[in-house]
């Protein structure tokens, strides 16, 4: 048996540019897979969590509350208060917000807790919602 002794192949700047290119390619076609995935989970997360706020019409008209959900925020309205959650990276972002100190078409943060999954941010936002009907 006798050892051949290859050349080390030598690329070519267009073969070296072509591999870098579709290897950049690819990665920007995972990370926006990833990112996509991402979103859709975090819609899927806002909409349970809105069905969840807004399964109880009576409840939510007998205490002047108005749920709303826009892509990943979910609002419980009140005159006096509102209380917002937005789901992003699979955490929730749950804030209590009072508008009676705050202009016309904003309100006031005034607690913030973030929590993980749909059912920790119910939680957090029926707490907040006890704290303001004492």
């Amino acid at each position: 048996m006798t050892a051949e002794t290859r050349e080390p192949q030598v690329q070519t700047l267009k073969t070296a540019f072509e591999t870098e290119f579709a290897r950049r390619a690819a990665e920007r076609r995972a990370h926006d897979e990833a990112v996509r995935q991402q979103q859709e989970a975090d819609l899927a997360g806002a909409s349970a969590l809105h069905a969840a706020v807004g399964g109880d019409a009576a409840f939510l008209a007998q205490r002047g509350l108005t749920a709303e959900l826009r892509r990943y925020t979910v609002s419980l309205d009140h005159a006096d208060f509102r209380i917002a959650a937005y789901v992003e990276g699979g955490k929730v972002s749950v804030t209590q917000s009072d508008k009676r100190s705050a202009a016309a078409g904003s309100a006031a943060p005034r607690k913030q807790e973030i929590v993980e999954g749909v059912d920790a941010a119910l939680q957090v936002m029926a707490r907040f919602l006890a704290d303001e009907t004492h």
